[in-house]
């Protein structure tokens, strides 16, 4: 047998029938639903079921003590939560921390995440010093940042001429800012490594094309950088959504809440009403809402979108 007649049969027979799935993508090289079993019975036994112990307990009255069981109330604790007006109040404030958090936490991570994904000299020593806040915990963070900004020894107290009387906690929306501040810091790092591996991944030779094209840095970058990020830019931003709706320790050591509830995110509402109030009930119906939420705004990018239908071999979609 010739070796082009070898060349000729391998071809044959390794050649790919690529199969395709409802919805038109391929499933070439992806495992069947047997190698996904043992995460989807993880998440079904500690998301699914916790999940639908809450509902129950959204339509009950239970104060968390275990000698009195739960009592059945209907639909009271939701009737009560749509009337009660701290429940808009910690949406809209939630909603306002997640548009920061987007605006500011998107593009950051963006432009530092395609410029680690290069060779620069000293590149990596920087690139270390950035990734530390991955290092340290919410708390120890928001402990060290709360210190700093202490009015009375921190950075307000030296510099009044830039912070007034330095009490940046004691208004609405300095507070908001500082929480908006903090989260930045310490969240950016990690979508800044996802933007950087994904950059990596981009293939050398179209960057070479477009050189020979005569295209500059900035044509690439909006040309074929963010174009070939489309992917992983609509899922980081779910992880900021998400990520943001469900912050709870940040709030909860730096402001609790004030200045009179009016940095209270639904999380934070939701524990006082469920382990500060001893109302499990109430706190349920108000963790079901923020599930339902955090789904409803997913879906929705998913959709909106188009990620369904980007396909890109160089990604991994």
């Amino acid at each position: 047998m010739t070796s082009s007649s070898v060349v000729e049969k391998l071809a044959v027979t390794r050649a790919p029938s690529r199969p395709r799935r409802r919805g038109g993508l391929p499933q070439v090289g992806r495992p069947g639903i047997g190698w996904a079993m043992p995460a989807f019975l993880f998440f079904g036994l500690f998301a699914l079921v916790p999940l639908a112990f809450g509902v129950y307990l959204s339509f009950t009255s239970y104060e968390g003590i275990r000698l009195v069981p739960p009592t059945w109330i209907g639909l009271d604790n939701w009737v009560r939560l749509f009337k009660d007006p701290q429940v808009l109040q910690s949406l809209t404030v939630t909603l306002i921390l997640v548009l920061l958090a987007v605006v500011t936490q998107t593009p950051l991570s963006i432009l530092i995440g395609v410029w680690a994904a290069g060779n620069q000299r000293g590149r990596a020593i920087v690139v270390a010093i950035y990734f530390v806040p991955l290092l340290m915990s919410t708390a120890a963070v928001t402990v060290l940042w709360a210190s700093m900004l202490d009015p009375n020894f921190g950075i307000p107290a030296a510099l009044p001429w830039l912070f007034g009387d330095g009490n940046l906690l004691g208004n609405q929306w300095s507070a908001l800012g500082v929480i908006a501040f903090i989260y930045l810091w310490g969240a950016t790092p990690l979508h800044t490594l996802i933007y950087q591996g994904a950059a990596r991944s981009i293939p050398r030779t179209i960057y070479q094309a477009a050189e020979i094209d005569g295209a500059g840095t900035v044509r690439q970058f909006f040309s074929i950088t963010l174009p070939q990020l489309r992917a992983t830019i609509v899922t980081d931003v779910i992880l900021i959504v998400v990520g943001t709706f469900t912050t709870f320790d940040l709030i909860f050591i730096l402001t609790g809440g004030g200045p009179n509830q009016k940095t209270a995110i639904l999380p934070f509402f939701m524990y006082e009403q469920g382990f500060q109030a001893f109302d499990i009930g109430y706190g349920s119906a108000v963790a079901i809402v923020l599930v339902v939420i955090c789904g409803v705004v997913s879906i929705a990018m998913v959709r909106l979108t188009g990620f369904e239908k980007m396909e890109s071999s160089q990604e991994g979609v």
